[in-house]
């Protein structure tokens, strides 16, 4: 088996949470998810990150090399094929048009909040990678605004 291309805009966004599961993924650069939103969907304040289409947005990713190893880590911890599914992308990186996988969550789950240490673990790899921290707390806002207005 070979290396896989993987795109990470959840908590593989986080250098030191990556490190802990895919101790031999090497980071390749950062790109965007063009076309796609940021979303938070799950229940009981444990809700996780998830991309979904929508046209004019972009999402900010972090790009992995991950081995057969890595990839059956992130199998597990995203709960593969149950909760999330892969998707092939094209991306830009470094000037080149590339193919990458992402998890993209099955449908059916609601928006909702994620949790506190979820949270700041996908702030702190925004902060430390230069992305724009506005995209993560928008996608954070949307997706618990409409949880509140129906209680």
């Amino acid at each position: 088996m070979s290396n896989h291309v993987f795109a990470a805009y959840g908590v593989g966004v986080n250098r030191a949470e990556m490190a802990k599961r895919c101790p031999t993924a090497k980071l390749l650069g950062a790109s965007t998810l063009r076309n796609h939103r940021i979303v938070f969907r799950g229940t009981h304040a444990a809700a996780v990150a998830n991309v979904e289409p929508m046209k004019g947005c972009s999402v900010p990713v972090l790009v992995w090399d991950i081995t057969p190893a890595d990839e059956a880590a992130l199998d597990l911890y995203e709960e593969f094929p149950h909760l999330f599914e892969k998707q092939q992308f094209r991306i830009r990186l470094d000037g080149k048009l590339i193919s990458c996988v992402a998890y993209v969550m099955r449908g059916g789950h609601p928006l909702g909040k994620p949790s506190a240490f979820y949270y700041s673990a996908v702030l702190e790899g925004y902060k430390v990678a230069g992305f724009d921290v506005d995209i993560l707390r928008s996608a954070v806002s949307k997706s618990v605004e409409p949880i509140e207005r129906e209680t």
